[in-house]
């Protein structure tokens, strides 16, 4: 069974005692491909250069919303000329994406006009470099549907127009909302933009039936798997160190609840990543 990490922080020093192992754990496990996002430019940097040593990894670069305090008149530029210094392996770009980007309400570790600010700015330079996003969304006290995702709603909607009025490739496959935590309604507005959605570990919790109704209502078609690694662990690993390996727990959960044979899942998943980050060249 063939799988896919679309979202893993393997660059943190949680892996650095045993980063080998546990690469040589997610390729017997069936993976094919790890997304590995940048959170700042010194993380970005960091992940290009895991990516650029390893065939199956693969790099996003950006300024998280909680980082937000780290930007400054030069970032974009420094972003810009990171993408374009990136080499290829075998013809294929190791950048495939600007993120982890967006917005973030919940810890408040930066006003969210600045957010807004320097998410306006990445999402200007996806467009530029031609590259998908990959947005965080997480909401003050993890309510579902709130002002966060209003507003983060409310930005892609404008941008997607540009898109379209550019006429960019993008403008079909605009990017992924990571680790999904909002309700339907904003699953359907970013649906109804052409976003994907990725789903993480929370949706085997005991008590995440709301998550769960809402992966149902996902089309196959529209979903990603990722651990977001290190963090939220999937039953039955909730409270270990999360690992690229235990993607094949989502997969199972996804399948179980789309009635679906887990192959069948990964299969699908495969795919879409493929055609979102187009790292089969």
């Amino acid at each position: 069974m063939n799988l896919t990490d679309t979202h893993c922080h393997l660059d943190l020093d949680k892996f650095d005692s045993d980063r080998g192992e546990v690469l040589d754990r997610a390729w017997g496990a069936g993976l094919t491909r790890i997304l590995v996002p940048g959170l700042n430019l010194v993380s970005s940097a960091k992940v290009v250069q895991l990516a650029e040593s390893h065939a199956r990894i693969f790099a996003a670069i950006g300024v998280h919303p909680n980082d937000a305090l780290t930007w400054n008149q030069n970032s974009r530029e420094e972003l810009k000329r990171l993408y374009k210094a990136s080499g290829e392996t075998k013809n294929i770009k190791k950048i495939v994406a600007i993120g982890e980007i967006g917005l973030d309400y919940y810890w408040d570790e930066a006003p969210h006009a600045l957010q807004k600010d320097i998410l306006h700015e990445q999402l200007d330079l996806a467009l530029e470099l031609g590259l998908p996003v990959i947005l965080h969304l997480r909401e003050k006290e993890d309510v579902s549907d709130g002002d966060c995702a209003k507003d983060l709603v409310s930005i892609l909607k404008a941008w997607t127009r540009k898109l379209n009025q550019k006429k960019s490739p993008l403008a079909a496959a605009p990017g992924v909302l990571h680790s999904f935590s909002a309700g339907q309604e904003t699953a359907r507005s970013v649906l109804d933009l052409n976003f994907y959605i990725g789903i993480t570990g929370p949706v085997t919790y005991k008590n995440a039936e709301q998550k769960r109704e809402v992966v149902k209502s996902l089309p196959l078609e529209r979903m990603l798997i990722e651990t977001d690694a290190p963090f939220l662990a999937p039953v039955p690993m909730r409270g270990r160190r999360n690992e690229p390996a235990f993607v094949c727990h989502i997969t199972d959960k996804i399948a179980e609840i789309h009635n679906k044979n887990p192959k069948e899942i990964a299969a699908l998943t495969c795919t879409n990543a493929a055609r979102l980050f187009s790292w089969g060249g």
